[in-house]
């Protein structure tokens, strides 16, 4: 038998690439249902965390013309329907504490209730 030729080898080496590529697919599809509720409640719980990191401060902004650069000073969340943000204003701050919860819906991801100096400001 004489040497691979490049075509062959380069048929040898896309084949294996497929081979990878086959396994691949075949060990990700191998998920028990529990694993993909877990791994569903982590993407919601991030994109929970995401959406109320960036929409929390602009409400609170935007009613006290305070802009937030502390942290998060408390989080209440049942890890599937609603995400409490509650912050607490530092010296110079325009509030003493503000909570902002975001809730999930089959909508999407919503605002639902704003709470600032124990002012309700929003509520759904």
């Amino acid at each position: 038998m004489g040497e691979l030729g490049g075509a062959q080898k380069m048929m040898i080496a896309i084949g294996c690439v497929f081979a990878i590529g086959f396994f691949m697919v075949g060990s990700n599809k191998e998920q028990t249902d529990e694993e993909r509720k877990t791994a569903a409640m982590i993407r919601d719980r991030a994109n929970m965390n995401r959406i109320a990191g960036q929409k929390c401060p602009q409400l609170i902004k935007r009613h006290t013309g305070t802009q937030i650069t502390s942290l998060v000073s408390n989080t209440k969340t049942d890890n599937a329907t609603y995400l409490t943000y509650e912050y607490n204003g530092e010296g110079n701050d325009n509030f003493k504490n503000a909570s902002c919860t975001l809730s999930a819906s089959d909508t999407g991801f919503h605002i639902t209730s704003l709470v600032i100096d124990g002012d309700n400001l929003m509520t759904q």
